[in-house]
């Protein structure tokens, strides 16, 4: 691993620590490394990647839960710029489930038409909708919860009931009446822009390829250490304090974590705005069901979608390299609207998979069941005016003080506003000149 740290009366500095070692913190302290700053990260755990990383067993890859890589959206994006490789497939068609019965999953014009599932009318209304979608303003709805803009726009409960279960799917979220209607419909225009992959070898490619960047880049990775506080002074950081009483000088700091543990790190006034994200922050939940199979006994069978339940199955290794010749890997999914509600997930799951691949227990190999798995740190509420209500980057009234990750910035869910959001983070400390102990290499368009 590279190490950018220099050595200071005092003790040990850096330009900027980096928080967290997850997607938005490799990636914010590989972009300020190739921007010429001296960069530490430092992970409580013994292994990058959180909620990223993959389990291997015996050849087959389990994420945690399902996770789809948008093709157009800001993590694609920042990815490609950092060169930073992957590969897979998009995923194709599937069923459909509405009281008891399968019908083709409207995912793209040709399947509108031919399915089931809607009556002429709703079918005219959405194909109406999806023509024009590409020139919706999120913006003009960023406030109006989903519920109120469907049953606004759309006449038939028929569209409605379609949009809410692609809705879920595609921001892992089960709120609408409080999810931004805006927020969905961007997440919408980066979906139809270019579809998502599920990718080879699981999201853990992502993890190693970003931390062998980062450390060919300079950047030293600091991995079970847990960072104690951060610590500011007239108003600017001065550094941070690690639980086992080291202390690293840093002139800024990105914190690459989630808001209650950011708000932990920042003590008094200046940590007065972490607190209020903090505790505004409602973190969503999916009960996830990971299954890898011998074989599958449904091979046609490989996606399914509730529509009037908030359920997801797909397999994965149909579309991605995930298992050994002839093994699957299954992921499915309740995207809960509350915690509570996962007391019955697990069964249901397994009736879903029951249908989607009868037969699947005599083939199991291994499975994992995660009840209330955080997919996303803060719901985009329309209250709070949705993306654009999001915090950060920059915590106002500390310089050199940024976070990163799933909650932050104005644009993008999941992966692509945590990427996105390190992205435009780096970019402002190596726009503005914090912590410059070198000459920038690069620069980042914000």
């Amino acid at each position: 691993m590279g190490d950018t740290m220099t050595r200071r009366e005092g003790g040990e500095a850096a330009d900027v620590a980096v928080v967290g070692g997850g997607l938005a913190g490799l990636t914010a302290a590989l972009y300020l490394a190739r921007g010429g700053r001296a960069v530490t990260l430092f992970e409580k755990a013994h292994d990058l990647g959180g909620r990223a990383v993959t389990e291997e067993a015996g050849g087959y890859y389990f994420n945690r839960g399902p996770h789809a890589l948008y093709r157009g959206g800001e993590a694609a994006r920042a990815l490609d710029e950092l060169g930073v490789p992957y590969s897979g497939r998009v995923p194709g068609g599937g069923a459909a489930l509405r009281a008891g019965r399968a019908y083709l999953f409207p995912n793209g014009a040709s399947a509108l038409l031919g399915t089931r599932l809607l009556g002429p009318a709703a079918k005219l209304e959405l194909v109406r909708f999806l023509a024009t979608v590409g020139r919706l303003d999120p913006a003009a709805v960023a406030d109006v919860p989903l519920a109120d803009w469907l049953a606004r726009r759309f006449r038939h409960e028929e569209s409605r009931q379609v949009l809410t279960a692609i809705c879920r799917v595609s921001t892992y979220t089960n709120a609408p009446e409080r999810l931004s209607a805006g927020a969905f419909v961007a997440q919408l225009q980066t979906a139809l822009a270019g579809n998502v992959l599920y990718l080879d070898g699981g999201w853990q490619t992502l993890v190693d390829g970003l931390r062998r960047a980062a450390a060919d880049a300079g950047v030293r990775i600091v991995a079970g250490a847990r960072v104690a506080a951060v610590e500011c002074g007239g108003g600017a950081v001065a550094g941070v304090r690690l639980a086992d009483g080291g202390r690293l000088a840093a002139a800024a700091a990105v914190l690459a974590i989630a808001p209650r543990e950011a708000a932990a790190l920042v003590d008094g006034s200046a940590g007065a705005d972490l607190r209020r994200w903090a505790a505004e922050a409602a973190p969503v939940r999916a009960a996830c069901l990971d299954v890898a199979l011998r074989r599958l006994p449904r091979s046609r069978r490989r996606y399914a979608v509730g529509v009037d339940r908030p359920l997801y199955a797909s397999v994965h290794s149909a579309y991605a390299r995930l298992a050994p010749a002839g093994g699957a890997v299954i992921h499915l999914a309740q995207y809960l609207a509350d915690p509570r509600d996962a007391a019955g997930a697990e069964r249901e799951l397994e009736g879903l998979l029951d249908w989607l691949q009868p037969g699947w227990r005599d083939e199991a190999v291994a499975r994992r069941y995660l009840p209330k798995l955080v997919v996303m740190n803060a719901l985009p509420d329309a209250a709070r005016g949705g993306l654009a209500g999001r915090p950060g980057p920059a915590v106002p009234g500390v310089d050199g003080l940024y976070v990163a990750g799933d909650w932050v910035g104005p644009a993008g869910l999941l992966a692509d506003a945590s990427l996105g959001s390190a992205r435009r983070a780096a970019a402002l400390i190596l726009r503005t000149g914090a912590a410059a102990g070198a000459p920038a290499r690069a620069a980042v368009a914000a």
